[in-house]
């Protein structure tokens, strides 16, 4: 007969659901949102920050932060899923807490804007981390019934957080400069959110596991990364469309972020405003995603997801239209709507089409192509913004989103993906 420690404690029983893992949920939730608070952090304040205080005037250099940030998530993304799965999600979150410790504070003392640069590498590497840890870890605790729930949860937090502290940085900004005050709030977040990842978070390979029993019974063989990339990528007609969208979904974003502070303050808006600006979009974005989420598994993905690109595409356009400054923020509300309705859906659809044990890997392919498409972004809109202005720079990053919508209407189905089952090792 097996022997059991004294004193130790029995293990968690293991099932899947929302109510059943309330407790983990919810604290996944809040970290996420910490996730979400470090980005917003740099929304209203960076962009400006590389004119104001190291004197670069093109629009390029000023974006290459973001650039830098996205591809560094981009490629942590890529290979997050293989990290998780041998090192445990937990230790992967755990992980991405730690490169995000040092952002802040490289941001306070950067004497050269490629400190700022290198910052952002950095937060794109702490957000591919901990951001996909959060999203896998929900959709293992819940199952697949609420997977868009969850994923609309999950989002929700994150961008909430990017719109609250998009708008307090500026405010610090505005009323006491814009270093080093606005980033102490980031030293707080990253200490944290690492010490709650650290003592609280619980791993989620036992539900994993338990849902891939009873999603097949098959033997499982193991699948390469290469081959998961090829598949999430080319190979299936259907996740090469969200693939795409999810690319031209971040290209838009990249140049929300980086590149409409410096149309606004063209334009002669103050601090305040452009922070109010910055703001409104992405907490617009954020408070619907939970909604969104919840339609998408009642409704179906697709018709959201098209929906929420032709909004983007309207959204961006409307801001070059926009002179009263009501104008403006419909624009962003516009904007977020489109972004609420198509993000947590795309990472949904996706879940959908893939079975469990190989999820993790093609969500990180996935999301590896959603992140680089900051990268596009910051390179596309600011070499455009140099060349031909910050208004044709939006006007073709509004005419890609809109493209990126019509190629996912003819490369998906209408009704929820019905996974295919292909063998894999956990």
């Amino acid at each position: 007969m097996a022997r059991s420690t004294a004193g130790s404690p029995s293990p968690p029983t293991v099932a899947l659901g929302l109510r059943e893992n309330r407790s983990q949920f919810v604290l996944l939730v809040a970290i996420n949102a910490f996730v979400g608070a470090m980005v917003g952090l740099e929304r209203s304040v960076l962009p400006l920050l590389a004119e104001q205080e190291f004197g670069i005037t093109s629009a390029a250099l000023a974006a290459s932060f973001v650039g830098g940030f996205g591809f560094a998530k981009a490629v942590t993304n890529l290979v997050a899923g293989a990290v998780a799965e041998r090192f445990t999600r937990r230790r992967t979150l755990i992980l991405g807490w730690c490169f995000g410790l040092p952002v802040p504070l490289l941001i306070i003392w950067a004497p050269a804007w490629e400190w700022i640069v290198f910052a952002n590498v950095l937060l794109g590497i702490n957000q591919g981390l901990a951001w996909s840890m959060t999203v896998n870890m929900k959709v293992d605790l819940v199952g697949p019934r609420r997977r868009g729930l969850a994923l609309g949860f999950n989002e929700t937090a994150g961008y909430m957080a990017v719109g609250v502290f998009a708008f307090i940085s500026g405010l610090i900004a505005e009323q006491w400069g814009a270093r080093p005050e606005p980033f102490y709030l980031g030293i707080a977040l990253a200490t944290v959110a690492l010490g709650l990842s650290a003592i609280f978070v619980r791993d989620t390979t036992a539900h994993v596991r338990m849902e891939a029993r009873q999603h097949s019974s098959a033997p499982v063989t193991a699948v390469s990364l290469r081959r998961v990339f090829a598949e999430t990528t080319w190979r299936r007609r259907e996740l090469f469309g969200l693939s795409q969208a999810g690319f031209a979904i971040n290209l838009n974003d990249a140049v929300a972020w980086a590149i409409f502070p410096l149309y606004f303050a063209a334009e002669g808006r103050s601090l305040d405003e452009i922070a109010l600006l910055a703001g409104v979009y992405p907490l617009t974005w954020g408070v619907l995603q939970a909604p969104a989420g919840w339609a998408s598994d009642h409704v179906g993905r697709r018709g959201l997801i098209i929906a929420g690109f032709m909004l983007q595409a309207t959204g961006t356009v409307a801001v070059l239209g926009g002179s009263a400054f009501a104008l403006l923020v419909t624009a962003a509300v516009v904007l977020g709507v489109g972004k609420a309705l198509a993000y947590p859906t795309l990472l949904a659809a996706v879940s959908d089409a893939v079975e469990p044990a190989r999820r993790a890997s093609s969500l990180g392919v996935y999301r590896f192509w959603r992140d680089l498409g900051a990268l596009g972004g910051a390179v596309l809109g600011g070499v455009l913004a140099d060349v031909a202005g910050l208004a044709t720079a939006i006007a073709t990053i509004a005419a890609i989103t809109f493209g990126a919508g019509l190629v996912l209407a003819f490369t998906t189905r209408g009704a929820r993906p019905s996974p295919e089952v292909v063998e894999v090792n956990s």
